[in-house]
């Protein structure tokens, strides 16, 4: 399928500015046969407005070595506690990060990066987006909404609009970034399709998606659905850097726990005065529980099974959880917590297969010495 094909064209769309729109094999039954077929996409104003859209967005990301998709098809699965906690560690690295939120009609990541209710300035270089830390720029519809609670109630083409301003119109300061991490809405629907759209466009100079990652909970209902959204990466050629497994268990220290008797009463501070007395080891103990079942292989054959990297699970954590509700960055608040060296060890890989610059001019200054 062509890039510049509309989000609900059929397979093998040829595109709206080819001299073939609307008389392809394949526009048969297309809803936009009649649109295209009339050759208005393919007129000169079009092809120039097109080309002048394409250049725009090759300036607007010219200077971001990485766009990251955090992607899934399954809502409610942690894709912006991921999306926020990669951010807020590549910044802690010391990485130049923005975090673009196109959750048009649910955007949580002002919240879980500590910028709730701060507001973007627009001058003639565009919007200057929210800093969460000298090193990490936020980006959301939610600063430019004159009520926190308000709801948006947009069709595609206005969502997807936006999703364009975000991208061309985003100051992202002297130097450009290192990554730029996006986080999306569940699904496979017009924003995807539109962003991916958005990016390959700008790839045809150099600059466009340079992966996803794919967030799944360990259940069968949650990998159903991800499938989908691997095989839309594969079907849009976005390459997949890899598959986390989110909440595959609950992992938390004993000495956190709360404890209820028969009578559904709380008895925690006589548990733990017991264990302190006559078995204090426990209390230092990992309590470690499956919160979801695991389907067949998991996510892990899953990632197998479609060629893709596993990158790792990510626990439970209750620590976790607080960070994003306090809007801090997890590796940092809390560095012994049991989520903090699986996600570590994930953005070590993201590094890896996405490393900037300066990251390979050091290793090879490394390897000559």
């Amino acid at each position: 399928m062509s890039s510049a094909a509309p989000s609900n064209a059929n397979d093998g769309c040829v595109g709206p500015t080819s001299q073939e729109a609307g008389k392809a094999a394949a526009c048969a039954g297309c809803p936009n046969q009649g649109a295209c077929s009339t050759g208005s996409f393919s007129s000169p104003a079009a092809v120039a407005a097109k080309e002048k859209e394409k250049a725009n967005l090759h300036n607007a990301l010219s200077e971001v070595s990485h766009v990251v998709l955090v992607l899934s098809g399954k809502g409610g699965v942690g894709k912006s506690t991921v999306s926020t906690q990669v951010a807020q560690s590549l910044s802690s690295r010391g990485y130049s990060v923005g975090l673009l939120d196109v959750d048009i009609c649910g955007p949580s990541i002002p919240r879980m990066a500590g910028v709730l209710g701060r507001e973007v300035h627009q001058s003639q270089s565009g919007w200057t987006p929210v800093y969460a830390n000298p090193n990490l720029a936020v980006m959301s519809i939610s600063f430019l909404l004159e009520e926190g609670d308000a709801a948006v109630v947009w069709r595609g083409p206005r969502k997807n609009g936006l999703i364009k301003q975000f991208l061309t119109e985003t100051d992202w300061g002297v130097g450009g970034l290192d990554y730029l991490i996006i986080d999306t809405p569940p699904g496979t629907s017009d924003e995807h399709i539109s962003i991916v759209q958005y990016l390959n466009d700008a790839r045809s100079s150099g600059q466009g998606a340079s992966g996803a990652i794919v967030v799944t909970t360990p259940e069968e209902v949650s990998l159903a659905d991800v499938r989908k959204e691997l095989n839309f990466c594969k079907k849009t050629s976005v390459p997949v850097l890899g598959v986390i497994e989110n909440m595959s268990g609950l992992q938390t220290r004993v000495s956190d726990m709360r404890f209820m008797n028969d009578e559904s009463s709380d008895c925690t501070s006589d548990v733990l005065s017991l264990l302190k007395e006559k078995c204090p080891e426990v209390l230092k103990m990992m309590a470690i529980t499956d919160v979801f079942p695991s389907a067949g292989t998991g996510p892990e054959g899953m990632a197998s099974k479609f060629g893709v990297p596993y990158l790792g699970k990510l626990p439970l954590d209750p620590n976790l959880l607080k960070s994003c509700e306090d809007g801090v960055s997890f590796v940092d608040q809390y560095p012994s917590s049991p989520g903090t060296a699986p996600l570590n060890n994930i953005v070590d890989k993201l590094i890896l297969a996405l490393p900037v610059e300066d990251d390979e001019e050091d290793a090879d200054a490394t390897m000559q010495t």
